[in-house]
């Protein structure tokens, strides 16, 4: 037990895979959501766990309620309603992940998830505020789940290698590029739902990854805004030994010794044979 535990905390948070990292996150804040309301449901206090993640979690989809909730922005996006929802989020984010990890790096993955679940929860937003088809309910409207997110990175896999195909059961061998149109088509036709919100954040998103691809291939990396700039050394200005000087026949420190004699005794006081290396130091 001790090791499966130690092996799942190295995978997801040691490990350096953001794959491993994002599922690992979702699928721990998920338990913890839902543990925490299994309590609140049998001690009958009145507080509903969903009702306070809609509230204060998810992304309101009124403007009005944006600025005193922008975080929301962010959190919604690892908050899940119910198990299938975070299922299937998480098989499409391992599925497409893995390809996506196959060809391209941990920041440019780090970047399609959070920027695909940023856009996305804000292109939601601007549909439904845009349209006065949807002005009716918004003021109780929220946003939750990580399918932008999860859509940003299946629609980068889809468009970086569209023919790369995967088993699937009943159909078998399918390649990427039609489930990401099948996707992408029930997203289109959910937006006259009563989840019109969710599925416009998984359009966003979708249209996050496909741009990034297409600005990736045209050799702008949308990711380096990530990169880890070097940081400054300080480079100590360290002036090598002075090496002391030597002249024929007669040492530095001779010559230092006959100048001590000098300052203190005089010039008179020294002997000829110092006078005579003094000489000689003079002349070279």
């Amino acid at each position: 037990m001790n090791n499966t535990v130690k092996d799942l905390k190295f995978k997801i948070f040691q490990s350096g895979n953001p794959l491993f990292f994002y599922i690992g996150i979702n699928v721990i804040i998920f338990l913890i959501t839902s543990i925490i309301g299994v309590f609140i449901f049998l001690g009958q206090s009145g507080f509903s766990m969903d009702q306070f993640i809609n509230q204060y979690i998810g992304l309101p989809a009124s403007i009005s309620r944006l600025p005193e909730r922008f975080y929301t922005v962010l959190t919604y996006m690892f908050f899940h309603d119910g198990i299938l929802h975070i299922l299937f989020n998480m098989l499409g984010l391992f599925w497409f992940g893995s390809i996506f990890m196959n060809f391209l790096n941990s920041r440019q993955f780090h970047f399609v998830y959070l920027a695909g679940g940023i856009f996305g929860g804000l292109f939601a937003v601007a549909i439904l505020n845009i349209f006065p088809v949807y002005s009716g309910g918004l003021a109780m409207v929220s946003i939750v789940g990580a399918s932008a997110a999860v859509n940003a990175i299946i629609f980068a896999a889809a468009t970086l290698v569209p023919n790369y195909s995967l088993m699937l059961l009943f159909l078998g061998e399918v390649k990427i590029k039609w489930i990401a149109l099948v996707y992408f088509f029930l997203d289109f036709l959910a937006i006259g739902s009563i989840n019109a919100g969710g599925s416009l954040a998984h359009i966003g998103g979708a249209l996050l990854g496909f741009l990034f691809i297409k600005s990736l291939q045209s050799g702008r990396d949308w990711s380096k805004m990530f990169e880890r700039k070097p940081k400054l050394r300080v480079v100590k200005n360290e002036k090598p030994p002075i090496k002391k000087q030597e002249f024929k026949g007669v040492s530095q420190q001779e010559i230092d010794s006959i100048l001590d004699k000098i300052s203190t005794s005089g010039y008179d006081k020294l002997t000829a044979s110092e006078k005579e290396k003094l000489f000689k130091a003079s002349k070279d």
